[in-house]
């Protein structure tokens, strides 16, 4: 399932034939981004691994650095939320995402990101970097689900 609204959000979710748990277990790591998004070459931390975090992410062509704070993070409750400070043509980016448990061994994965503006920039338009946001939400769901299954 997949939604964008004109406040700038866009929510995706994802059945997973996997536990709650299984797929927390993958999902909660913080360090390991680049094993799920090919838009992320490798990953730095500064702090804590956790809440008052911040992990840098770097793409694959040298060029692209996203800063990132981690926000807030609950193993109970198997969320967590992290800004996004540099690296995309938005204000106030702020992405969570969740894993609810559906019982019989199956879970959802559900993953919201929100900003409050666009910057216009000459790299990238609106329409084009909300696609690149769903593509990249879509791929690292995919291939957190491939290797939760085949864990």
């Amino acid at each position: 399932m997949n939604t964008i609204n004109a406040n700038a959000n866009i929510t995706v979710s994802k059945v997973v034939n996997s536990s709650a748990d299984k797929v927390w277990e993958v999902l909660r790591q913080m360090d390991d981004i680049d094993k799920f998004s090919s838009a992320v070459e490798r990953v730095e931390w500064n702090g804590n691994h956790g809440v008052g975090g911040e992990r840098v992410c770097y793409a694959p062509d040298g060029q692209g650095v996203f800063k990132e704070s981690i926000l807030g993070f609950d193993d109970d409750q198997r969320s967590y939320t992290y800004g996004v400070k540099e690296g995309v043509p938005a204000q106030g980016m702020v992405n969570n995402f969740k894993v609810l448990d559906l019982g019989y061994q199956k879970s959802m994965i559900v993953w919201t990101s929100n900003f409050e503006q666009f910057v216009q920039n000459p790299q990238m338009t609106e329409e084009q970097f909300m696609g690149f946001l769903n593509q990249s939400i879509h791929e690292m769901i995919d291939n957190i689900v491939k290797t939760t299954v085949a864990a």
